[in-house]
């Protein structure tokens, strides 16, 4: 069969095939993070390709799988211009689980209770739905979306065993979790703030970091600006370092407000 026929064949027999289709194959080659297959259906060379994150949620890698298995998958995505089809083995190996996240839309809300506290984030498990395979929860919230405001530690803002609300953000195929965010059920004080302050406006602030490139000055609760550093002195300085120290108290201008980006430029009112 020439090249163009045999592109020809492959493209009539995955226009057959759909997202979320279940599709059987046998593994033809197994790489270092991946798994080629051949479906069944079209056997002059594997279509199918599964990544290591795709094969299981119980931490087995793809050296674990052997040329020869059988095997039965999800249609993750179909590339009709590279000629493959991309499975996911965790679909049907915990079908139940799938199928409660992939019904979920981002901006639902969904209850839980905190179950564990790592350094890279909280586990939740959630009060509806199947339990995951391996983590003590479906439900996983990062560092960033526990709290708008910076937090030194995790249980300033959650304890084990606390009840929560978060708002669903996405649903992470690699590791078989609900992606929430706390803060997303929460009003932004940024928001709150940039609707009561105008540019030019002065207000009372204090030092909180110092860093090469300038300042930064809280001014409300839970709201920082940057002094940048040309702002602070005329001398040809390259660090903010000994001219203001943190904790030091700064009168400042509102010269820029971004709340899309939530941040916001000041400027010293009087030269330290």
């Amino acid at each position: 069969m020439g090249a163009a026929a045999d592109d020809r064949a492959v493209r009539e027999f995955l226009a057959g095939i759909h997202v979320g289709d279940i599709c059987g194959g046998t593994v033809v080659e197994v790489r270092r993070g991946m798994l080629a297959v051949a479906l069944d259906g079209y056997s002059a060379r594997p279509l199918g390709i599964v990544w290591q994150g795709d094969i299981t949620w119980r931490w087995n890698t793809a050296g674990t799988v052997e040329i020869g298995r059988r095997i039965t998958a999800e249609v993750v995505a179909v590339d009709l211009d590279e000629g493959r089809v991309r499975l996911a083995m965790t679909a049907t190996e915990n079908p139940e689980l799938w199928a409660f996240l992939t019904s979920r839309r981002p901006g639902e809300v969904l209850s839980g209770t905190v179950a564990a506290i790592e350094r890279f984030g909280v586990f939740v498990s959630l009060d509806e739905g199947p339990d995951h395979p391996v983590f003590p929860g479906v439900g996983f919230i990062t560092i960033p979306e526990l709290s708008w405001r910076h937090i030194d530690a995790v249980s300033d803002v959650v304890r084990v065993g606390q009840h929560v609300s978060c708002e669903f953000l996405q649903f992470d195929d690699w590791h078989g979790e609900a992606r929430l965010s706390l803060k997303g059920t929460q009003p932004d004080p940024f928001a709150a703030f940039v609707e009561e302050v105008t540019v030019g406006q002065t207000l009372q602030g204090q030092v909180t970091k110092v860093i090469p490139f300038g300042v930064f000055v809280r001014v409300a609760d839970g709201i920082e600006g940057l002094v940048h550093l040309r702002e602070l002195t005329e001398l040809p300085v390259e660090t903010a370092e000994g001219i203001l120290q943190v904790g030091d108290e700064l009168m400042v201008v509102i010269t820029e407000v971004d709340l899309e980006r939530r941040r916001l430029a000041l400027s010293p009112a009087h030269r330290p």
